[in-house]
Parts: structure tokens; sequence; C-alpha cells
């Protein structure tokens, strides 16, 4: 029977929501696999919108859960609406917008705040002893939402030091990966790996991004 994996998505764009190339790997890696996707994204405004030519800020309003159906082909599903019980697993890609929609650690570091929609979906999943993929920066999305329980989360954000820190203050312990390598917490079922936190090319994240789908699916 197909795995119910839910893919959760932060927008669509590197600089304020989803990595593009992450999160079409991770569907692309999940149909080869033969899952069942849900695509899920909160019905929340971005926490800026990006010009991504220019990098700036457009002035414009955008909602995450639009931009994320850009991705997800328009079938997409408003988070507030699914639960553990709905999912084998979840995967969250990266992406700026990970760390600005998700949580705002981008702007506020470790005073930073999660979405309780995104807590709590996170929370579900660890409870019931649900599988969690995350690549990129979401693995501090990951963190930060476990942060209150006394879990200690192995995972890896590849190997930049400030960042592993700030994971490690957040209550997870940091393991050093290769783009290609994943961060595998057995006990807890949390599947992580580096992407374009390490980068540089779509081939090379490709790699890594394979791994933890088709761990998450044994897991699952």
């Amino acid at each position: 029977m197909a795995k119910n994996i839910g893919v959760l998505l932060a927008g669509c764009g590197v600089y304020d929501g989803a990595e593009i190339h992450e999160a079409t790997l991770t569907l692309y890696f999940l149909d080869l696999e033969g899952a069942n996707i849900i695509n899920i994204a909160p019905n929340i405004d971005l926490m800026h919108v990006i010009n991504h030519v220019t990098s700036d800020e457009s002035g414009e309003r955008r909602n995450v859960l639009t931009e994320a159906a850009r991705i997800a082909r328009g079938d997409i599903k408003d988070l507030t609406n699914i639960s553990a019980n709905d999912l084998d697993a979840l995967i969250i890609p990266g992406g700026f917008g990970a760390a600005k929609n998700f949580i705002n650690y981008a702007v506020k570091g470790r005073d930073c705040e999660i979405n309780p929609e995104v807590k709590r979906i996170i929370n579900e999943m660890v409870d019931a002893g649900k599988p969690v993929g995350a690549m990129c920066i979401a693995p501090m999305v990951v963190a930060v939402a476990l942060r209150e329980k006394d879990i200690k989360p192995v995972l890896t954000i590849g190997n930049d030091k400030q960042t592993a820190s700030d994971l490690v203050f957040f209550g997870a312990m940091h393991q050093i990966a290769k783009v290609d390598e994943l961060a595998v917490d057995d006990k807890n079922k949390i599947v992580s790996t580096p992407a374009y936190m390490i980068g540089p090319n779509i081939s090379d994240i490709g790699k890594g991004i394979e791994k933890l789908v088709k761990k998450l699916i044994s897991m699952a």
C-alpha cells in the first residue's frame, strides 16, 4: 500500500519561500517510490516578498499557501486541516521561507518563534512515532518545534559552525554531514540532509535528497 507522505512547503522561491529545486526533487523521488504525496502549507502571509532577480524586497504581500500551490500544481491542502493521522511521514524542504515563514529565525536568531500549526504537525508526528525528514535549513524548524521536549533530536545542517551552534541551543545534537549524506535519528525517526546549505549544484543536492526520501519511506 502506498505511503501517505506530507510535503510541508514554505512558499515558492529560495529567498522567501520553499527552495524550488529541493521541493521538486523531493516530489520526484517520492513519486519514483510510489508514495501518495500530500502537499501542505500554512495559510499565512509570507514574512516578505523578494524579487528573485534583484534580491530586494518587492513590497508585495503574498500568501504562503497560494505561493506553495505553484510548486504543487494546485494540489495542496491547508496545514490546519492536516494532522498526523493523515500522514505516514512528513518531509520539510528548505529555502529561506522555512526560516522566515515557519520560524522567524532568519531575523530573530535564537529569539525566534515558530508558527503554531507548524509546531503542532511536527510534534504530532514525533509523538505518534512517525518519521520526519528535513533538509537545508529546515532542521532548524524541527529543532525549534521540539525544543520543549527532552529528546535531543539528531539533526544536520551540514558544517556551518554558527548555524550548528544555534541548532544545539534549541536542544538538538548536530551531526556534521556532506551534501550526499544523512543524519539519521533512529530513536526519534528524524532524517536530515544538508542540501543547499552545502550545495553547490542541483545534481549534488539530489543525491542527499534521494537518500532521505528512500530512508523515510523505509521508516514509515
